[in-house]
């Protein structure tokens, strides 16, 4: 799994996890947002996500 370059509003994760999962962006985008109405650690699993999964490779798309 990658971080998005071409899908990405503020990191590419969600757009890295619609790459991987072959859905659109957005419906993984407004799917994070959903889930923030829930009680859990969302938000900082997508920090985490952020820091350590790496970028996709400049070649890639």
């Amino acid at each position: 799994m990658h971080r998005s370059r071409h899908h990405k509003m503020i990191a590419g994760v969600c757009g890295g996890i619609a790459e991987r999962f072959g859905m659109s962006p957005t419906t993984v985008r407004i799917l994070f947002l959903l889930s923030c109405i829930l009680p859990g650690p969302q938000f900082i699993l997508y920090l985490i996500m952020w820091v350590f999964v790496p970028k996709a490779p400049a070649y890639s798309r």
